[in-house]
């Protein structure tokens, strides 16, 4: 009786805590620096959240470890509803594959919330680098091995598996420089610091688009209609090429199931919002909304994947 009793209650009280749900400011973390693809999206999406629940959504960068710093610190925050992650989940799926001494468990410390996007990797290159299409930046990189410096936003982060499988299927040899996000690798290439890089559209294309990149190709499987004359990889030599960044929300393990209901069903109603789908198709991204019961499925098939691309590439991360 004594037990009934109290799972009674503990039901009543998650049931209450979602009913008031918010009752303060709700922290997203961003494991990356500021400018970055994740970064752009919190800033987007939270004043919206902020809006509707009447409660200050504040974004905070914690960058470090390719985005390991950030989720470590909301893996052990409370599972309230109160501080979230807003991450490439390439990176979380990826990081039980590279990182073999992680303070936290990618596949059992976190509850998923929502697919909030995929945005399709850019193919870019500095201005100087005389290529204009993939097959000449194969011939290029052939003729001299380890020459172009390939800009990454993190080691074993989604931006440099693309640069890996990419290399594996063609053949090339890139110096692969680590920076500690996906603005500041753009940042690089854009100023000549680097040669090279594969990243997410949404963080990398006003820098093409302001002439300091020149792109070479996008990742996705079909063509962006917001860059309709920039080719896919696949289309220039390498059939079924398609990488990208999938971002999404996640919060700490153990969030009540009644709160999680209330935190998807407000950012799909934000995602999916006319005015949000439009600002984000503008900018080569596509809503990818859902269950958290879908992104728990996605981020599982996608660890498994990725655990054997890993192995199969031989690839050593430090």
């Amino acid at each position: 009786m004594r037990t009934l009793f109290l799972g009674l209650a503990c039901a009543v009280f998650a049931a209450a805590h979602a009913q008031s749900y918010p009752t303060k400011p709700i922290r997203i973390i961003v494991p990356y620096a500021a400018g970055g693809t994740s970064d752009i999206l919190a800033r987007q999406i939270g004043p919206k959240l902020s809006d509707t629940w009447g409660q200050p959504v504040v974004v905070e960068n914690k960058p470090g470890a390719n985005g390991n710093v950030g989720a470590d610190f909301v893996a052990k925050s409370a599972p309230d509803g109160y501080t979230l992650l807003l991450t490439d989940l390439g990176g979380l799926v990826i990081s039980a594959s590279v990182y073999p001494q992680l303070p936290f468990n990618p596949a059992k410390d976190f509850s998923p919330v929502v697919m909030v996007s995929y945005s399709p990797h850019v193919l870019a290159v500095h201005p100087s680098v005389a290529v204009k299409d993939v097959k000449e930046l194969i011939a290029m990189a052939k003729a001299q091995p380890g020459k172009l410096n390939f800009a990454i936003s993190g080691i074993g982060g989604a931006p440099h598996l693309a640069g890996i499988e990419f290399a594996q299927r063609t053949g090339v040899q890139w110096t692969y420089i680590p920076y500690k996000g996906g603005s500041d690798a753009v940042a690089a290439v854009a100023a000549g610091q680097a040669d090279v890089l594969f990243n997410g559209m949404l963080a990398t294309w006003p820098t093409v688009q302001g002439g300091r990149m020149r792109a070479l190709a996008i990742s996705s499987a079909q063509r962006v209609p917001s860059a309709p004359e920039t080719p896919t990889v696949a289309e220039q030599g390498l059939p079924g090429f398609e990488t990208g960044s999938f971002q999404g929300v996640v919060g700490p393990s153990g969030i009540p199931r009644e709160t999680l209901a209330k935190l998807n069903a407000e950012l799909i109603k934000v995602l999916t919002s006319a005015e949000m789908k439009e600002r984000f198709a503008k900018q080569g991204t596509e809503v990818r909304a859902g269950t958290p019961e879908s992104l728990g499925e996605w981020l599982r098939t996608e660890q498994s994947r990725f655990a054997r691309v890993v192995k199969e590439s031989g690839a050593k991360f430090d």
